[in-house]
């Protein structure tokens, strides 16, 4: 089933060149009913539906995943208050989640994002995972290489240090990956895939296909 309607793609492409407090104060009503309740119950049956084969997405709530539509402007030199999109992650703990065990999406007026993989990572399980793949390079090497991987997202992404621990040195030149400080991967729909009923099922397919490379970081962290 289809859980939004052409007004949920609408609302943003009219909050663009209106993004101020008193457009979305008189549109806050629209907003609620096409953008935020859908989205809100959208969000509740896909957390249903992974924890149907997965128990550690059970007790997830909505809450505990979507994102604020406000942005933080305190360090930005833009400075319109709303995002021009819903997000949420669908990970155990939502938005306060460790584990590398998930998927974040977007939804917006030009594209569907999604995300996953290892954003955010304190220096030693940076440590961690870089010596996880080194001692483990043919496996790491298939899984990323794998041909569901590649057709979903193509590429493991993520910013690189230029200078390594001399211990990962050699293998970092048979597998540069070694060199990231974290290591992600994303792909994108047209926006018009949230108006039918496959947005579902292509979410649960990117969650499958990259829970393969996740569970290999997660066994690296100690």
């Amino acid at each position: 089933m289809s859980f939004f309607g052409p007004d949920f793609l609408q609302f943003f492409i009219d909050l663009a060149p209106n993004n101020h407090k008193e457009w979305f104060d008189e549109n806050r009503e629209r907003y609620e009913n096409s953008v935020r309740e859908p989205f809100k119950a959208f969000v509740t049956h896909l957390i249903g539906r992974v924890a149907e084969t997965d128990k550690a997405f059970k007790g997830l709530e909505a809450k505990d995943c979507i994102f604020r539509i406000n942005r933080d402007i305190r360090f930005s030199k833009d400075k319109t208050p709303y995002k021009m999109m819903v997000s949420a992650v669908i990970a155990p703990g939502g938005k306060k989640s460790k584990a590398i065990n998930g998927i974040y999406f977007e939804l917006g007026p030009e594209f569907v994002s999604v995300y996953a993989g290892v954003y955010e990572a304190d220096k030693n399980e940076v440590s961690d995972i870089r010596h996880g793949i080194a001692a483990n390079l043919s496996k790491f090497d298939k899984l990323k290489n794998d041909p569901a991987f590649l057709k979903t997202y193509g590429e493991i992404l993520g910013e690189k240090n230029k200078i390594l621990p001399a211990d990962l040195k050699e293998a970092a030149q048979k597998e540069p990956l070694i060199f990231n400080k974290n290591w992600y991967f994303r792909t994108q729909f047209p926006a018009e895939l949230l108006l039918t009923d496959k947005l579902e099922t292509t979410l649960l397919h990117c969650l499958e296909v990259s829970q393969p490379l996740q569970r290999f970081f997660n066994s690296c962290i100690q």
